[in-house]
């Protein structure tokens, strides 16, 4: 290649999609042919415990198709593994480029990345420029009249819906603009097995949001039988759809589907002020609490032998599927956290190397809700009874006997805590750390 052509960046991150992205638009908009690159950041990487993590073949499988479909226009994406700092040192050794852009992320390691990549790059003239895109609202743009983030969520979601426009929610055609990609052959293919990974999980998720389902999604969204919930959640953490799709989609079925996506961006905009609460309570008080933290215990909820048919059952999805219904992550979290006194910290921990759709604000804010430590939480004496909520919400069974199919037999583990004692051990245990 010859040096001489200058060239832009785009490096795709948590909006794995060439339709409706805000950055890739500008990028693909700037009047220089544009290089794509996504990096599978050993950083990130070499936490996870599983070589066989289903989210990382997700991310590939995204990308391929992707690579593929650009294929067909004799364009190309660049995949990369290792340091990100390392390979943009390594980018502006290659090739003359001219400008770096990106999505915003908001997550602590994420900000500290992009620092650390804008110094290499402002060191070599390079420009880089952030969009944001997997959010409609982000940082400071939410905020009271004092200038200070909303720590309650039912006064954010009235200022967020107040602030909300059509130009909020504008399309950017990025898929129009594709001749502009570079045309240059990804000769380093890179593979699941280079990084040590394996590729033989295939993890599909649903392409299109069900309209049907979202219309009626008030109304079946708490029974983990039915199909009553979008199954969208692993699509928008990695950015295969788009956040203003999704707002716009809400806007015009459901208001409680709405206020969903509103909670994910309550959490998103408490994290990146109050970092601290990925692993300390957002109410420090609760640090005080005398958790139990028994691991043989732990070890049972893990696997769904706890003797609850509905926390087992939710369990056994997780670590067969990757995913867990949303009333059944209430009631398995409120399980470990008021029946077990066990940290929260531990079920953040599982939860975030199980679930597809793992995204840690609101991983860290909901199990903060649950466990009455966070901003906004529920009362700590709200403990879930997993016997009442299975009666409720699986009356005939039919999700517990798909995931536990020995329930009702003598192979079915007996309680391992009876709950009048956990819901009242519970309670002595905040009320010390209330009457401090």
């Amino acid at each position: 290649m010859e040096k001489k052509q200058s060239y832009n960046i785009f490096w795709f991150r948590r909006d794995l999609r060439l339709k409706d992205n805000v950055g890739l638009y500008h990028a693909l908009n700037s009047n220089t042919p544009v290089i794509l690159i996504f990096i599978f950041d050993k950083t990130i990487l070499k936490k996870l415990s599983e070589k066989d993590d289903p989210r990382v073949n997700f991310i590939y499988q995204t990308l391929q198709d992707m690579k593929s479909y650009l294929h067909e226009k004799n364009r190309d994406l660049h995949l990369f593994y290792g340091n990100p700092d390392e390979i943009f040192i390594q980018l502006t050794k290659s090739y003359f480029i001219k400008k770096v852009y990106s999505n915003e992320d908001y997550e602590p390691y994420a900000i500290k990345r992009d620092q650390k990549i804008q110094s290499i790059l402002l060191k070599k003239e390079i420009e880089f420029e952030q969009f944001k895109d997997q959010c409609i609202f982000a940082k400071n743009d939410i905020l009271k009249k004092d200038g200070n983030p909303y720590t309650v969520y039912t006064p954010y979601k009235r200022k967020w819906l107040e602030n909300i426009t059509e130009e909020h929610l504008v399309n950017f055609p990025s898929e129009k603009h594709l001749s502009k990609v570079a045309s240059l052959s990804d000769k380093n293919f890179l593979k699941l097995s280079d990084m040590g990974f394996k590729g033989d999980i295939n993890h599909e998720q649903p392409k299109n949001i069900k309209k049907k389902i979202i219309i009626n999604y008030n109304q079946a969204r708490d029974y983990p039988a039915k199909e009553g919930t979008s199954l969208m959640s692993t699509n928008l953490r990695f950015g295969l759809v788009s956040p203003r799709k999704c707002v716009q989609i809400g806007q015009n079925l459901n208001d409680t589907w709405l206020s969903e996506l509103i909670w994910r961006e309550f959490f998103m905009q408490i994290l990146f002020h109050f970092p601290y609460s990925i692993n300390k309570c957002f109410k420090e008080k609760y640090e005080k609490i005398e958790w139990v933290n028994d691991k043989k215990e732990f070890k049972k909820w893990c696997e769904g032998k706890t003797g609850y048919a509905l926390v087992d059952a939710g369990m056994r999805e997780l670590n067969q599927t990757g995913f867990m219904h949303n009333r059944v992550r209430m009631v398995v979290a409120s399980f470990l956290i008021k029946h077990l006194l066990i940290d929260w910290r531990w079920g953040e921990k599982y939860f975030s190397q199980k679930l597809m759709d793992f995204e840690l604000a609101s991983n860290v804010g909901n199990w903060q809700w649950v466990a009455g430590t966070g901003c906004d939480a529920a009362p700590y004496f709200r403990i879930f009874n997993p016997e009442t909520q299975l009666k409720k919400f699986d009356p005939d069974l039919t999700y517990v006997k798909k995931w536990v199919p020995e329930y009702g037999t003598d192979e079915y583990p007996a309680k391992m805590i009876d709950h009048s004692f956990a819901y009242h051990r519970a309670l002595e245990a905040y009320k010390k750390v209330n009457l401090k």
